[in-house]
């Protein structure tokens, strides 16, 4: 890859974020500050997932470096549905829930970047193409952006052919004519914000090509408004070979009501060393300084973890905010025996000890004098026998609440966290939740 002097392309070049750019002289276009670029999200869930990250970082640098942003939600597209990386037809989502997804998606661009309020000359703005593409009609769309597309090209759009390749899958009217709309978009951001540059994931350049192209028939090669550029990031995956953003229980979502920010935090924190250096470089807008020296440090002290520590508390802050990295901050350092576990609210205390050996009790067990410790352990994970229970008791291995307890502990409703919940550890890391219902 040849070296860019131009401080936007640099930035991601070292961070190994540019697959692909098009657009003769890109570098010489960028030279002039405050350039206008997008970046398309469709709304075909109530939230976007950690694979989204990359494109969104993207922006952030845009932004960083001195250009101005927009962010659109594809209120219209995703009424229609991507076929780039599908191997079967989308189901087609109603208006209302395609509306309530870009009004849910549109909460998480919030805090990543400044926004025209803030900042008139590269705050960023937020754009939906329905708002657009609802004033359109079928025949105007034919005429005036269908005449322009070769069948012929369009069929040897990966997207495309890889579908008419699956003879018993294939690829509706619908889907076929997706990159019309996302091509549209391109052209009605030229002419609306002087936008000239697009950027999206590497599965999109076809998509992001064709617009390229529309804006050039529209305008003319030789008109200085078909100026138009692209830059894709490169398809992310795991160092073992396993899909980025994927986990045994599914998504890491960027919504706190799919993954919780405990959630989110751990995934970043349970990185392998590898993962952890790069996605630093890929997420965080740390500078290559900042990086280097983390690296250097992980180097010298692997079992500190400090790059993952610290891109679990930089991706947590960018996407969550202070409040709630503070709040999983306290969390994570309680699992490992160093904070109040009172100090956790309801769903956090829940969160953190989700993945830990449950069981279910009957409440009423904790009246009068309660019920006694010793024999209580073996209806845990913690004892298999009473013999063991008082060999722990007696080492006073055991903590209740995070509290060590004596010998002849007897469990009462006051244990009880939230109503709910008791928690038991022996030792510093085996852990126990029981849970007390009617």
């Amino acid at each position: 890859m040849a070296e860019h002097k131009d401080p936007f392309l640099a930035e991601l070049e070292w961070r190994g974020l540019i697959h692909q750019t098009a657009g003769e002289a890109l570098e010489k276009h960028l030279s002039t500050p405050g350039r206008v670029g997008y970046c398309g999200f469709d709304p075909t869930s109530s939230s976007l997932t950690v694979g989204n990250l990359m494109p969104m970082t993207i922006l952030r640098h845009w932004q960083r470096a001195g250009h101005r942003p927009i962010v659109l939600i594809g209120g219209a597209t995703g009424l229609i549905g991507d076929p780039s990386g599908k191997d079967a037809e989308r189901q087609l989502l109603s208006e209302e829930e395609v509306r309530h997804n870009a009004d849910c998606q549109a909460q998480i661009f919030k805090r990543l970047y400044a926004w025209e309020d803030e900042d008139p000359k590269t705050g960023a703005i937020m754009v939906n193409n329905l708002d657009w593409w609802g004033k359109l009609g079928f025949i105007q769309v034919m005429r005036e952006i269908g005449k322009h597309f070769s069948v012929n090209a369009m069929m040897q759009r990966d997207s495309v052919k890889n579908r008419l390749a699956d003879r018993e899958q294939g690829i509706s009217y619908t889907e076929f004519s997706y990159m019309l709309l996302q091509a549209y978009d391109f052209l009605h951001l030229r002419r609306e914000y002087d936008c000239t540059l697009q950027t999206a994931g590497s599965d999109q350049y076809g998509n992001i090509v064709s617009g390229m192209d529309l804006i050039r028939r529209e305008y003319g090669a030789d008109d200085e408004r078909a100026k138009c550029y692209a830059v894709t990031g490169p398809l992310l995956t795991k160092s073992d070979g396993k899909k980025f953003g994927k986990t045994e229980s599914g998504a890491i979502w960027l919504s706190a009501d799919r993954t919780s920010p405990y959630a989110f935090y751990q995934y970043w924190i349970n990185a392998s060393d590898e993962d952890a250096a790069r996605y630093l470089r890929v997420f965080s807008m740390l500078s290559r300084e900042e990086i280097e020296a983390l690296e250097k440090e992980h180097l010298e002290t692997p079992h500190l973890r400090v790059t993952q520590n610290r891109l679990a508390e930089e991706i947590t802050r960018a996407v969550h905010g202070d409040d709630e990295l503070s709040k999983v901050v306290t969390a994570t350092q309680v699992l490992f025996g160093k904070g109040d576990i009172r100090s956790l609210d309801a769903a956090l205390l829940e969160d953190v000890f989700a993945d830990v050996p449950h069981s279910k009790h009957a409440r009423g067990a904790l009246g009068g004098e309660g019920l006694a410790l010793a024999d209580f352990l073996t209806e845990t994970s913690l004892a298999k026998s009473k013999r063991e229970a008082r060999e722990f008791l007696g080492n006073k291995a055991i903590a209740i609440n995070g509290e060590k307890v004596a010998a002849d502990y007897r469990l009462q409703s006051r244990d009880l966290l939230h109503g709910t919940t008791i928690l038991l550890k022996r030792g510093k890391k085996l852990w126990h939740a029981s849970l007390w219902v009617d």
